[in-house]
C-alpha cells in the first residue's frame, strides 16, 4: 500500500539537538517542508555515514524552508551518548528523534518489528504534513543526501508550479513539462 498522500499522524517525541533535549510534535513540523530520515540504530556502521551525509547538506535544505529529522529507535539520552563519542556524529544540527517505542516508525510503516529498529526510509513531507515521496532501503545500503535534496527541490517547483512536471534527472533552471496529449509517446 502507497503511502503517498497520507498524512502523518499525532506524535510526540524526545530529541537531541544542539546539545538539548527537547519535545517533538506533529505541530513542529506542519507549515514547512520535512524530511523523516529513519535508520536502524545509533553506534553502528552505516548509519554514520548517511547520517553525515545529510549533515553536510543541512545548511542548504534549511535555506529550502525544509527541516530534516533523522529518527531511530534509539533514546534520546544513546543519541546524546554517539553524538558525544563520534566525530561524523557531531556534525548533526538536525534534530535527532527518539522513537524507544516505535511509534513513528509504525506511523511511516518502516518498523522491523522482529528486530526493534526502524528500515533505512526517507520520507519527504510537505507543509500540510503529507508524505510526498519515500524511498527504503535495505540495511545494508547507504542513501545520498545530494539525490534527496534535489528530490525536495523537484517537490518543491511541483507545489508552486502544479501545472509543470519534472523530468528525470530535473534541477532547478532546467526544463520542466506541461502535461498534454501532445506529449503522449513523443518523449
Amino acid at each position: 500500500m502507497s503511502l503517498i498522500g497520507k498524512e502523518i499522524n499525532e506524535f510526540h517525541v524526545q530529541a537531541y539537538q544542539k546539545g538539548e533535549f527537547r519535545t517533538v510534535t506533529k505541530d513542529d513540523v506542519l507549515g514547512k517542508w520535512a524530511v523523516f530520515f529513519f535508520y536502524p540504530a545509533d553506534f553502528t556502521f552505516v548509519c554514520p555515514t548517511e547520517l553525515e551525509d545529510l549533515a553536510e547538506k543541512y545548511g542548504e535544505l534549511q535555506k529550502m524552508e525544509c527541516e530534516v529529522y533523522s529518527v531511530s529507535c534509539d533514546t534520546h539520552f544513546v543519541h546524546k551518548a554517539w553524538h558525544d563519542a563520534s566525530e561524523r556524529i557531531q556534525k548533526i544540527q538536525y534534530p535527532m528523534l527518539a522513537d524507544p517505542t516505535g511509534c513513528l516508525a509504525r506511523d511511516f510503516g518502516v518498523m522491523i518489528e522482529s528486530d526493534g529498529v526502524a528500515e533505512r526510509g526517507t520520507f519527504i513531507v510537505n507543509p500540510q504534513g503529507k508524505i510526498v515521496g519515500y524511498e527504503v532501503n535495505d540495511g545494508n545500503v547507504g542513501r545520498n543526501a545530494d539525490e534527496l535534496y534535489r528530490k525536495i527541490q523537484a517537490f518543491q517547483f511541483v507545489a508552486e508550479h502544479g501545472d509543470e512536471v519534472c523530468p528525470a534527472k530535473w534541477k532547478p533552471g532546467q526544463e520542466t513539462l506541461k502535461p498534454s496529449l501532445d506529449l503522449i509517446g513523443l518523449l
